[in-house]
């Protein structure tokens, strides 16, 4: 029987005055990689706050392992990655792990294991992650947020920036977590990136425009690519 991580209901965000997000209601399944995919300005960051629990919602209820989203309860079992690195230039990487590692209660065994599972363990722990590549940085944060084996992780545009190899290494990563019992929810507007999914959540002006899986995401449009497949579910409107 599959387990429910995600429940959204009638989610409503509102900017002062203008709406966000309509009405968006959908799933997703405990152990799992989601899809959150749309152009820039559909809403997909707003939806990620609203989902880690740091945004004002107009109306409706979110609900994040039997919790309400932004609950003291989920502190330590969601993490939130945003796009742009969130690391200390001035610290090394096992001190920048070590830090967060700290705010969840953590050991340094925890600290170990979260810096091999993405793969910077060959790299020595004393190295300032100001000398560090682009792609090196963002291990560093997922090291940060993986700490402690969280059981949500929410990607805001991770692999942006990133050459092939590396993006290609980050999703085998996603879904060895996920086969581990990791629920994952990635933000892209990379449509290549989306046939990767499990589950995919296409968002198109604060509207959710279709919530299934690639495969059947391609048949219900009849086309053979993910991408025209969200063109012709936009012109659908």
């Amino acid at each position: 029987m599959t387990t429910t991580a995600i429940t959204v209901d009638g989610l409503t965000v509102h900017r002062g005055k203008h709406p966000v997000l309509h009405s968006l209601g959908f799933t997703i399944p405990e152990g799992s990689v989601a899809g959150l995919l749309g152009p820039s300005g559909s809403g997909k960051t707003t939806l990620i706050r609203a989902l880690v629990g740091v945004q004002i919602i107009k109306s409706g209820t979110i609900t994040v392992l039997g919790d309400p989203a932004g609950s003291p309860s989920l502190r330590g079992t969601v993490r939130y990655v945003t796009q742009d690195a969130s690391v200390y230039d001035d610290l090394t990487i096992a001190e920048n792990v070590q830090y967060f590692a700290s705010l969840y209660g953590c050991s340094s065994d925890d600290v170990a294991h979260a810096i091999d599972a993405v793969h910077l363990d060959h790299l020595p722990g004393s190295r300032l992650v100001r000398d560090l590549s682009g792609g090196q940085r963002t291990r560093v944060t997922l090291a940060c947020a993986l700490v402690g084996a969280p059981r949500i992780l929410v990607l805001d545009e991770p692999t942006v920036g990133l050459d092939p190899v590396l993006r290609e290494d980050l999703w085998t990563m996603f879904h060895q977590l996920a086969d581990a019992g990791t629920t994952i929810l990635v933000a892209s507007h990379v449509m290549d990136e989306a046939r990767r999914c499990d589950r995919l959540l296409f968002l198109r002006d604060g509207h959710l425009i279709a919530d299934d899986t690639p495969a059947a995401i391609r048949r219900t449009t009849s086309q053979d690519d993910l991408e025209d497949a969200f063109l012709a579910l936009a012109h659908r409107d």
